[in-house]
């Protein structure tokens, strides 16, 4: 049942940074983003973990969409001129990382590339149709966003398996096979 109100928490998240973004009331997404990590972090058995998962994806995020920001590949509405990428896209990426122990926490590296490489995309797609951003380089924009999110999703998932102790990596067995 948490996992099920984890995965809708975040899906009312991002319909709201969206929604906020595109109604000139970005700081809606934004204040909705940090209820849901808030609130996800204190009913969480590993605040710790997610705590770290948190800061690397703000970090991811800034990198990333600050990236396309810059290169010009991706105009955001709802900007915020002191940042690289618009704070609702940042909490965004903050309410991300608190699924990835909670309502994703089956991914393995594998799978969370796969996932990252087609919803990142898939997500800004949605955004674009409905005006929050704009791809104005779309395909590079798109193939860059699938390359940044499935390494991001992955680092992700390895950063939460170290910090729980689990190998981020399947050790060799013997005989040299996986």
């Amino acid at each position: 049942m948490r996992s099920l109100a984890n995965f809708v928490g975040f899906q009312l998240a991002w319909w709201a940074c969206v929604l906020g973004a595109i109604h000139d009331a970005a700081w809606l997404g934004v204040l909705a983003g940090i209820a849901f990590v808030a609130l996800q972090w204190l009913a969480s058995p590993q605040r710790r973990v997610d705590a770290r998962l948190v800061a690397c994806a703000v970090l991811l995020g800034l990198l990333l969409d600050g990236s396309l920001a810059q290169l010009g590949w991706i105009d955001y509405r709802g900007g915020t001129a002191h940042l690289p990428a618009p704070a609702w896209i940042v909490a965004l990426w903050a309410a991300f990382a608190m699924t990835i122990t909670h309502s994703l926490g089956w991914l393995r590296p594998g799978m969370a590339l796969l996932l990252g490489a087609i919803g990142g995309p898939l997500a800004y797609l949605g955004a674009e149709r409905m005006g929050a951003v704009e791809l104005t380089s779309g395909v590079q924009a798109t193939i860059a966003l699938a390359i940044g999110w499935a390494l991001a999703t992955c680092a992700l998932v390895l950063v939460a398996r170290h910090a729980r102790g689990a190998s981020p990596v399947r050790p060799l067995v013997a005989g040299g096979s996986r």
